[in-house]
């Protein structure tokens, strides 16, 4: 009975690992796709999200057979509710990959990215491809040094999300509401990305060292909570 539920948590791993795989292709694709008005690309990005949904549902329900038929204890257990912690938090991952692609879609044949920020959001996409790969390679290698790694993106994200709220508060900022929204929005999808690739990583961390790190991240005020994700 051991090794079946040693294999069934093999399985679920290897099933996080393919969903983080997806989760940094749709990233990609969608930033590259906000960068050049690529609507076409966007469109995958879009449509692409059902399958990563579909996969992170059926983590899910494996983790579910899991804890009915092996009734796991102690550590086992912390685990397999971890496990389905991460899938949820890859989930969401891959909607805000999505959301980032919709912009594309809807300003379309218009650029998405607002004049002026052009800069910023390439960097903050590249960022966050940047934290996708490390964050899947965390999952397939238990790799802790890759825990601060993907903290230090965090917090480079953090200061680009900000610096995008000072530039569309500035005096200088002449973008319309439209474009006004689309920067605040996308900043915030962007920035959000990154939480929860490190929402992950201290999950793994705390799964390995058998310690949480409390510490919380700031916030700026000026930030909306603007949705779930």
């Amino acid at each position: 009975m051991r090794e079946v539920f040693h294999q069934s948590l093999e399985d679920v791993q290897a099933r996080l690992v393919e969903i983080a795989e997806l989760v940094t292709v749709a990233m990609e694709g969608a930033t590259r796709a906000f960068g050049t008005s690529d609507v076409a690309l966007a469109e995958e990005i879009i449509e692409a999200d059902a399958v990563i949904d579909t996969k992170a549902a059926e983590i899910d329900e494996l983790a579910i057979q899991i804890l009915a038929r092996q009734q796991p204890v102690a550590r086992d257990l912390r685990i397999v509710v971890a496990a389905l912690r991460v899938s949820a938090s890859l989930e969401r991952m891959g909607d805000i990959a999505e959301h980032i692609a919709q912009f594309t879609r809807m300003r379309f044949p218009e650029r998405a990215i607002p004049k002026g920020l052009k800069s910023t959001f390439t960097k903050m996409g590249e960022l966050d491809v940047e934290a996708a790969r490390k964050l899947t390679e965390l999952l397939r290698t238990e790799d802790l040094s890759l825990v601060e790694e993907l903290r230090a993106l965090e917090e480079q994200l953090d200061d680009l999300h900000i610096s995008v709220f000072e530039k569309v508060l500035s005096e200088n900022w002449q973008g319309e509401a439209a474009a006004t929204v689309d920067a605040t929005l996308a900043s915030r999808y962007l920035e959000r990305f990154a939480d929860h690739a490190v929402s992950v990583a201290k999950k793994v961390a705390y799964l390995a060292t058998g310690e949480w790190s409390t510490a919380t991240d700031e916030i700026p005020v000026i930030t909306p909570a603007i949705t779930r994700d």
